[in-house]
């Protein structure tokens, strides 16, 4: 039976703060009795609607939302958006059953960090939270297939002339071919032997001059330019 609130809050403390926002009770149960054992990691509350969502991040200390694509009232995608908006130090793992390119792409739009499927294992989920909270983005392996194939798409689909876009250096095209491979941006930094704020600088720079607001933007820019090869 569902629950007859709409919010739950719990004792919060610094650490990952998380919120929990699903309209299946027994998914909302599921996710808190994995995440109650890490020690660096605290439910600090579960939504059952898209407006809970908003009003508890007004009220509340959150790092991270595990967020439904389909919640009742307002969708996760208008709930990311509002988000995105006035609290973008909230950081949002989109949570759902469809795989679908249109889902992805849209709430990935609308500033969600990761997406991850439902029938994502536990220590999938736990490092999925991890990478957000470290400042990166994270997609499972499916979903990442996902959003290649949609740009694959887009690319063949594109009249684009990659000879009017600014020049890359030789660094900006390694970092930004790491990215595509998901690389995070210690990994980046090792695999270059450059440290982690010359990575951000070159991810600063390719953000500007290829007019993309995130990772998946660069990456699909990229691709649909051949800035890849």
């Amino acid at each position: 039976m569902r629950k007859s609130l709409s919010i739950k809050t719990f004792n919060i403390t610094q650490m990952i703060n998380i919120l929990i926002a699903d309209d299946h009770t027994m998914f909302v149960d599921g996710i808190e009795s994995i995440l109650k054992v890490e020690a660096d990691m605290l439910v600090v509350g579960s939504c059952y609607d898209g407006p809970s969502v908003i009003e508890f991040v007004k009220k509340n200390n959150v790092d991270i939302i595990l967020l439904d694509v389909n919640l009742p009232g307002m969708s996760g995608i208008e709930v990311c958006k509002e988000l995105n908006l006035h609290h973008p130090s909230v950081s949002v793992l989109a949570i759902s059953m469809f795989n679908e390119e249109s889902f992805v792409s849209e709430i990935l739009n609308n500033g969600a960090k990761g997406y991850i499927l439902k029938n994502t294992g536990r220590e999938e989920l736990l490092k999925a939270i991890r990478t957000i909270a470290g400042g990166d983005s994270y997609f499972s392996k499916d979903v990442t297939e996902t959003i290649m194939k949609g740009l694959m798409n887009q690319r063949k689909a594109s009249s684009k002339n990659s000879a009017f876009f600014p020049k890359l250096s030789r660094r900006e095209k390694e970092v930004l071919k790491l990215i595509a491979q998901e690389f995070t941006t210690q990994e980046i930094a090792d695999s270059l032997f450059i440290s982690l704020k010359t990575v951000e600088s070159h991810r600063s720079s390719l953000l500007s001059k290829l007019n993309a607001r995130n990772s998946v933007g660069l990456i699909r820019i990229a691709m649909e330019n051949n800035l890849l090869e």
